[in-house]
């Protein structure tokens, strides 16, 4: 585990003040010290579990508070350590993190006799209202839920269920409202092994043996279309766009799609370094293939409530194929698969717009908080929630021309 840690040191170096590593550093020792003598149920040592939060909240570049509190996460649940010498050693900010991820963790049912559903219900409401006031928080307990479902396969069958529907139905979800596409994806794939291994292993059978033809003909696109976007004076680079097994599954039994139809759409991503340049690619794709009429979003002039900003297009290739292509750029890009952590309000030198989008994040949490404190049926509770995490928007014009985001199939009165 030191070599992780040292690994983590390094790269945390490059980018904060020594006073900033010394505190994470400090945190690691604390951890370590804590958790001596405990083991995961995979066999290894316990310390290698919060190490592994902390790296994965360093790959979207949170800061070093957030980070030696994911260091810590578990000491006050799972050891002797308390919350008086934690904000001592430490301050009320981290220490605040640290009870906040505890207290998600720390139910207590009163009852015997609840149910699943009810226990899922009061976990999530437990979740959101230890998080309305400080978002670190959210983030800290996705990355420890991502690094154990990593290791899910050691725990019982019916425990990898629960936590694996959990997953799906509401982590992944939130990771989304966040922004945070990476992170969502890996939730659901994980989730979507455990709770469907056969279909599952279907899928990612098929995706392979198809891999070889599907690159050579991504490779051969990116080629001709980064030609024509130099031709026409367009800075970007373009990418595949990588497909995940459960948004496969997802199309196959949502849409009603068989597996040869989700795959013969090739997906391609323009970056571009300017918001011009992002509309003046949009031109040269438009000119080389035929758009698909009713597939164009425009998600740079109106940006998703999750900061998700992006221009989508479907056009027709010569071959007869779909093609989906987003253009957006870079920074545009970042924010697709940071989100909320993109805009970190607690780095120095955030601008007044990082500031703005990340109110808004904090704001819909808290609107949640106050929801929440006042539902009463956990199944109402539960089934509200998965709508609001879940559920796609639509936007609707005011008679003086202000834009409002909407659930899909809202009636503006």
């Amino acid at each position: 585990m030191r070599d992780d840690f040292a690994k983590l040191l390094k790269q945390l170096k490059k980018r904060h003040s020594a006073k900033e590593v010394k505190v994470v550093r400090e945190a690691y020792r604390v951890a370590s010290e804590a958790h001596n003598g405990q083991f995961r149920i995979s066999g290894e040592p316990y310390i290698a579990h919060p190490v592994a939060v902390a790296q994965i909240l360093a790959t979207v570049d949170v800061d070093t508070t957030t980070l030696a509190a994911a260091l810590m996460h578990d000491v006050l649940e799972d050891t002797q350590y308390s919350l008086e010498k934690l904000q001592e050693e430490f301050g009320g900010e981290i220490a605040s993190l640290v009870d906040g991820v505890s207290k998600i963790a720390s139910i207590h049912f009163t009852s015997e006799t609840l149910t699943s559903q009810e226990k899922q219900a009061e976990n999530l409401r437990k979740m959101l209202i230890a998080t309305a006031n400080d978002i670190r928080v959210v983030l800290i307990k996705l990355a420890d839920r991502l690094h154990n479902m990593r290791t899910l396969e050691h725990l019982p069958p019916k425990k990898i269920e629960r936590i694996s529907r959990e997953t799906r139905d509401i982590y992944g979800p939130i990771a989304n409202r966040l922004g945070m596409a990476q992170w969502r994806w890996e939730l659901e794939d994980h989730a979507f092994r455990f709770l469907k291994p056969e279909a599952y292993k279907e899928i990612a059978k098929r995706v392979a043996m198809r891999r070889r033809e599907r690159e050579d003909l991504l490779a051969n696109t990116i080629q001709f279309l980064e030609e024509r976007l130099t031709e026409g004076e367009v800075t970007a680079r373009v990418i595949g766009r990588p497909k995940h097994l459960y948004s496969i599954y997802e199309k196959m039994v949502g849409q009603g799609k068989d597996f040869d139809q989700v795959m013969d759409v090739i997906g391609i991503r323009i970056l571009t370094q300017t918001l011009a340049d992002s509309y003046n690619a949009l031109g040269v794709v438009h000119q080389l293939w035929t758009p698909v009429p009713g597939r164009f979003k425009d998600y740079i002039a109106l940006p998703k409530l999750n900061m998700y900003q992006s221009i989508h297009t479907t056009v027709m290739r010569e071959n007869g194929l779909p093609m989906e292509v987003q253009i957006r750029t870079e920074e545009m890009d970042r924010t697709a698969r940071e989100g909320v952590a993109a805009h970190w309000i607690y780095k120095e030198g955030h601008d007044q717009d990082d500031g703005k989008k990340l109110d808004t994040q904090i704001q819909w949490l808290q609107q949640m908080y106050d929801w929440l404190v006042d539902a009463s049926a956990p199944e109402e509770l539960l089934d509200s929630l998965r709508r609001d995490v879940s559920s796609t928007y639509i936007y609707v014009f005011t008679p003086k021309g202000e834009v409002k985001e909407l659930p899909t199939g809202a009636t503006p009165l």
